[in-house]
């Protein structure tokens, strides 16, 4: 099923030929190259608020004929309008990059002409590093009596989520997307984890992750077996990212920790942390599941901060 909108119809503002082979596109993307749910969600409604411009712009809604004459200086309108709505850099970078992806669809389809946004130049991108938490705090999240949930099964399921990300550097949705039969051999060194790309990568297993995973099978209520999700929500479905983000906030204020002490900055500490005991790039872009180095080496501008941190804080002249 294609992640959109019910009732698409009535919310995309195009002509019925447009839909149509916007359909057949969310459809290619899903089956055929098999990307991720969050990056669907994204590019459906990214060309949503594109034909919805288009609908202004040419004061009608778009058809496939529209589309398929499109300009540059048609895309560099729609980039301005986005930007004096608030869009930021990124933001623009990605709807750009979801528009692209639908003009080549029908350009292989041989319905358009995908030049105009081939030769668009993307929003410059700012350059932020990551904010991975202090060794301490990372710790501290992660244990079992930090958990604020008064339920002992959820506060020990939270944990394990929370100790896969740190010990392991796994992305939420590749620890929650584990299968129950997943980490039941205690002597097991790795686990084989599915992430970005459909690329299978080998994470090794600390022998903290076998017994805060342990813990959280003996408490859970529901049966945990193979073919079904491994971390389950209250009521025994599958569990959300959203709830494991929430749960994290309320934390965030209990521990006193900052605005970026996110699931996500688990896996920035991660590779942080092994970056300043000595790990090297390419064996932590491998544990990461990193396509490229240059992804990965954005660690080497945290690690190079903090140093820089320590110095000003500790050298006498500083």
């Amino acid at each position: 099923m294609v992640v959109q909108p019910q009732n698409t119809e009535f919310l995309v503002s195009a002509r019925p030929d447009l839909i149509a082979a916007r359909e057949e596109w969310l459809k290619s993307l899903k089956n055929t190259r098999r990307l991720a749910t969050n990056t669907l969600e994204a590019y459906e409604r990214d060309t949503r608020q594109f034909f919805q411009f288009l609908t202004g712009h040419l004061a009608e809604p778009p058809s496939l004929k529209d589309v398929a004459a499109l300009r540059i200086a048609d895309l560099r309108s729609y980039l301005a309008r986005r930007r004096n709505d608030g869009a930021g850099a990124r933001t623009l970078g990605r709807g750009l990059a979801g528009i692209r992806s639908f003009l080549r669809y029908l350009e292989k389809q041989g319905m358009a002409n995908a030049a105009a946004s081939i030769a668009m130049r993307a929003p410059k991108q700012p350059k932020s590093l990551p904010k991975p938490l202090t060794t301490i705090d990372a710790r501290r999240v992660v244990e079992k009596g930090e958990q604020l949930n008064e339920e002992p099964w959820i506060a020990a399921r939270n944990a394990a989520v929370l100790t896969l990300l740190y010990g392991c550097g796994l992305r939420i949705s590749e620890a929650l997307n584990l299968d129950g039969g997943a980490l039941r051999d205690p002597a097991a060194r790795s686990i084989p984890i599915t992430g970005k790309g459909s690329k299978t990568r080998m994470v090794p297993l600390l022998p903290i992750v076998h017994r805060v995973v342990d813990e959280y099978r003996t408490l859970c209520p529901y049966q945990l077996e193979a073919g079904k999700p491994l971390f389950r929500g209250a009521r025994g479905g599958e569990l959300h990212p959203a709830i494991i983000q929430r749960d994290m906030q309320k934390m965030r204020s209990a521990l006193g920790l900052p605005d970026t002490a996110t699931p996500h900055a688990l896996r920035h500490s991660f590779a942080t942390h092994l970056l300043g005991r000595g790990g090297d790039l390419r064996t932590i872009q491998e544990l990461l599941g990193h396509a490229s180095l240059s992804t990965t080496q954005v660690y080497t501008g945290v690690d190079t901060d903090r140093l820089m941190e320590i110095y000003d804080k500790a050298h006498p002249r500083a």
